[in-house]
């Protein structure tokens, strides 16, 4: 079908700052109309984003337009690698949820981005995909090829915070959590806060790269959150979604020292979980579980039906959890030959470290060289990526 037919007046490759700085009002629209929204694909996060890390990427987006509004978008940029051309999503490592943004529009629509899309780069590596993702659905027979990556836990809240407490935590364990907190009120004021201003969360958030890094000292930790660079895109991201009450950053205190905080990001009627840390010296008292649960009970509270761990699968996530709803590396796209080439190469290599990690010896094998793996195969600040 065509552009005419479908009403779309134009197609653009949105290619500068300025340009994509524009879109804001619309972009945002599209983002809330996911069936998974994503609080990585607003607008101000990926446009710090390209304004602290973008300097090596770039800019690629593909928009469409009715009546002068943006209406869909494909949210990409190009890096070069080996002398290719690859697509991958704005946003780095970290637009988990990450897809096609067509609310309301026919499935040509979202066609014709990844069309034009493809015409540009040699081929694409997509992190963040849900299985049934829009590109997916829309990508020619063969052309995209998923591959799990991350578990990515999830809480429903319908019936609210104290059936699912009730249902996840059992009596000894939910005795087991009230002792710790009478521990720590024994140690002084015990308090919980949740900021959600940006008056509140600039000073909130000096407590929280301070706690990342009494947490990570001395330990591998990569994702960048509180280097240089991170706490400057940090501060300014955040206080422009804290305007719109996107932002949600809790902390738990005891006679008035911060210990624990954890940040996160309430959109469309869902909490997300997204950076936590404790001081190490109360982590007996298991604080960095209090500030999860606290903040749950808080977001049931506001109306949030569901939680978004996202991250991978660790126990606290999964004892909360109600299942796991995966997200996935997309590769493919290609439309060069050196790009099916390496697509082909790609798939295999990915396709048998799947089957591999299906044998019980292979995944101890895996999951014990996780930490070497990660020293050599990640970049230093996985914002970039």
């Amino acid at each position: 079908m065509s552009a005419t037919l479908q009403g779309i007046e134009r197609y653009e490759v949105i290619s500068s700052e300025s340009a994509f700085a524009e879109l804001s009002g619309g972009w945002d629209v599209l983002v809330r109309a996911m069936p998974r929204p994503s609080p990585f694909l607003l607008h101000a996060w990926l446009l710090e984003w390209l304004r602290h890390y973008g300097g090596a990427s770039e800019l690629a987006v593909q928009a469409a337009f009715r009546d002068g509004s943006l209406v869909g978008a494909f949210p990409l940029v190009h890096k070069s690698w080996r002398g290719l051309r690859v697509a991958k999503f704005l946003g780095g490592q970290h637009p988990s949820l990450a897809d096609l943004l067509v609310a309301g529009e026919a499935a040509t629509t979202g066609a014709a981005l990844v069309e034009r899309a493809s015409s540009e780069h040699d081929f694409a590596e997509l992190f963040g995909l849900t299985a049934d993702s829009r590109v997916a659905q829309v990508a020619a027979h063969g052309q995209l090829h998923l591959f799990h990556r991350v578990d990515a836990p999830v809480l429903e809240l319908g019936n609210g915070w104290d059936a699912a407490y009730r249902a996840k935590i059992s009596g000894k364990g939910r005795r087991d959590i009230e002792r710790r907190r009478r521990q720590l009120q024994e140690r002084g004021t015990f308090e919980f806060s949740l900021a959600r201003s940006p008056e509140e969360v600039e000073p909130a958030l000096a407590e929280a790269f301070r706690l990342h890094d009494l947490r990570w000292q001395g330990r591998d930790e990569m994702s960048g959150f509180a280097t240089p660079t991170g706490i400057s895109f940090h501060r300014t991201a955040l206080g422009r979604l804290a305007e719109q009450d996107v932002v949600r950053l809790a902390t738990m205190s005891v006679g008035g020292q911060t210990i624990a905080f954890l940040l996160g990001f309430a959109l469309a009627g869902r909490l997300y979980l997204y950076r936590m840390a404790f001081d190490p010296s109360f982590a007996r008292y298991g604080p960095g579980l209090l500030t999860v649960l606290e903040t749950i009970a808080s977001a049931a509270g506001e109306g949030l039906k569901r939680v978004e761990f996202l991250g991978g699968a660790e126990s606290f996530k999964l004892r909360l959890a109600d299942r796991v709803e995966p997200l996935h590396l997309g590769v493919g796209l290609a439309a060069t030959a050196r790009g099916r080439a390496l697509v082909e190469a790609r798939t295999r290599v990915l396709r048998l470290r799947e089957r591999l990690k299906q044998s019980p010896t292979v995944r101890r094998a895996y999951d014990s060289a996780m930490p070497l793996r990660t020293r050599l195969a990640r970049p230093k600040d996985a914002m970039r990526s």
